[in-house]
């Protein structure tokens, strides 16, 4: 009998002095037309860096004639490129747009070369949030990587780390900021923290997810084995379900969700007679008040304490988009949600967190952040941010903070600062409205949990969430995503390299305090639960220095 053996792949040999290039895109054909114009831009931006410091640039792959663009758009895609990759040859990531780190997952893993992952340092489009993601998937992976960020890549700083990096093969960023959690001396809030992580133990919490993994978020998926321990679980939910329960909510029920935020004077803006891609209209209103009332509901049948809805692989095709009622779910006042066959209120009085984009991370550190600030009186309304963009202001470099949805209104500082337009069709083709607003000024506690070397690990930090003259908040919306919330934020003591350098994640968790004290208390307080889980905590920033 005679086999047929597969021939042993080969690999081209690395080019002296030459960079290979790829970019990793989104997994929507819309998407990636758009953007892609902006991607040309950076990567030749980038290459002429490269060049003037004596180095040629390859990139690794064409453009497709039949989609009209250069992203890798799928898994095969990228395992394809990367086989005609040299293994040791230095790679560079170029990043320019929102990309889904799975599609270069699988060969990063087996590059053996110096790996760089580059972002524009922009607001216009989400390359940064691309690149944040990305390196936080290497991270959980044990990627070995560096990451650069730049306007246009001619200023000085990214010159010099350019240079290093193309002849030492890796870049050391500052991150002087960070330290381990020290030890908590004893204090209320100490002993509230860990009576509140042994009560998790005992009363162990349920996070219902409806599809596991969004957008390439490799980071944002939490294995069991490594959750489990803290008393936190996963109820894995379709959203095909959740589709289903929306076509059992009748329209009196969604119109009343309509009436509750139209008497607190929440501002929609409908147009029902204009372009369907372009407006807002009432029945993309109605599809998503349906989807808060079903997720309530199915939350509720299964004793959830947290949900985390995927939305944009599947359901953007099916129905108006989830911001909305993400936004609705976080908020402790919101429209009440009836029991199908009786009027008891489910979830009364409370906020059901949501965890955007199904980040587990976001659900782990909202669920412990609920828990605290409810323990402690406070609202305990959190929504995460993409850390999406920033710029100087007065002498100090100020975040923009975004995301399409999940802000509560509290945040903004009540219903009547709420406004709801429609989403970009781009990213969100049937429609649906935002829950938008400028967030109200005050002190934050910001935080991410994120994975590395096999462990989970928290980094806790504060802020100050300011406000800005008028025409410079509207600077800054109309360098994003208008349609979008808006927090400006500074980060106590996190210079924006120092950020960029450490953050594991696209997104950042933030929660709203009285007053600082009151925000140093909450935060000792919610060290000490995840030191008593047994998450590896550490400190950022100007934050408890008296310890």
């Amino acid at each position: 009998m005679t086999y047929a053996f597969p021939t042993p792949a080969t690999r081209p040999e690395a080019e002296p002095k030459t960079v290979y290039t790829v970019a990793s895109g989104d997994l929507r054909l819309a998407t990636n037309v758009k953007t892609w114009a902006m991607q040309q831009q950076v990567e030749a931006e980038f290459a002429a860096a490269v060049n003037a410091l004596g180095w040629k640039v390859k990139r690794a792959h064409g453009v497709d004639p039949v989609t009209g663009h250069g992203f890798i758009d799928n898994q095969r895609r990228g395992m394809d490129v990367f086989a005609s990759i040299p293994l040791d040859a230095p790679l560079v990531v170029v990043e320019a747009v929102w990309q889904y780190s799975h599609h270069v997952l699988s060969g990063l893993r087996d590059h053996t070369g110096p790996i760089l992952v580059v972002a524009n340092f922009a607001g216009d489009f989400p390359g940064l949030v691309g690149l944040l993601n990305l390196t936080g998937s290497m991270t959980k992976a044990g990627i070995k990587h560096s990451s650069l960020w730049s306007k246009d890549f001619t200023d000085e700083w990214a010159t010099e780390q350019l240079k290093t990096w193309l002849e030492t093969g890796q870049i050391v960023h500052d991150e002087s900021h960070v330290r381990d959690l020290p030890a908590l001396p004893d204090s209320d809030e100490k002993r509230l923290g860990v009576a509140l992580a042994e009560e998790l133990q005992q009363k162990k919490a349920i996070l219902a997810v409806f599809d596991e993994g969004c957008m390439g978020m490799y980071n944002a998926i939490f294995d069991d084995e490594l959750i489990n321990p803290y008393g936190i679980y996963k109820e894995r939910l379709s959203q095909s379900a959740l589709v289903a329960e929306m076509n059992k909510v009748t329209d009196e029920e969604a119109d009343a969700v309509r009436r509750w935020l139209d008497e607190r004077g929440m501002t929609f803006h409908v147009d029902n007679d204009g372009d369907w891609k372009e407006c807002l209209t009432d029945a993309q209103l109605a599809s998503q008040f349906k989807m808060y009332i079903a997720a309530v509901r199915i939350a509720n049948d299964f004793g959830a304490d947290a949900v985390g809805i995927q939305y944009q692989q599947g359901l953007k095709d099916l129905v108006p988009a989830s911001d909305l009622a993400e936004g609705l779910l976080n908020n402790v006042d919101r429209p009440p949600v009836y029991a199908r066959d009786s009027h008891d209120e489910l979830y009364a009085g409370k906020a059901l967190p949501h965890f955007n984009e199904v980040d587990e991370g976001v659900a782990i550190d909202a669920l412990i952040t609920n828990r605290v600030w409810t323990a402690m009186g406070l609202d305990p309304a959190t929504t995460l941010h993409d850390v999406r963009w920033g710029d100087d202001w007065d002498g100090q470099f100020v975040w923009v903070l975004e995301i399409s949805g999940s802000v509560p209104a509290s945040h903004l500082g009540g219903y009547a600062n709420a406004h709801s337009y429609r989403q970009s069709y781009y990213f969100f083709p049937l429609g649906g409205g935002t829950l938008a607003g400028v967030s109200k000024p005050g002190e934050i506690v910001w935080s991410r949990v994120f994975q590395m070397d096999g462990e989970v690990h928290v980094d806790l930090g504060r802020g100050t969430c300011i406000e800005m003259p008028q025409e410079e908040v509207r600077r800054r919306l109309d360098s994003t995503n208008p349609e979008w919330p808006i927090m400006n934020a500074i980060l106590h003591g996190v210079s924006r390299d120092q950020l960029m350098a450490r953050h594991k994640a696209n997104h950042l968790n933030v929660v709203y305090a009285p007053d600082a004290e009151t925000a140093d208390k909450a935060l000792v307080a919610k060290a000490a639960m995840f030191e008593a889980m047994g998450l590896q905590v550490h400190l950022c920033g100007d934050v408890l220095k008296g310890l």
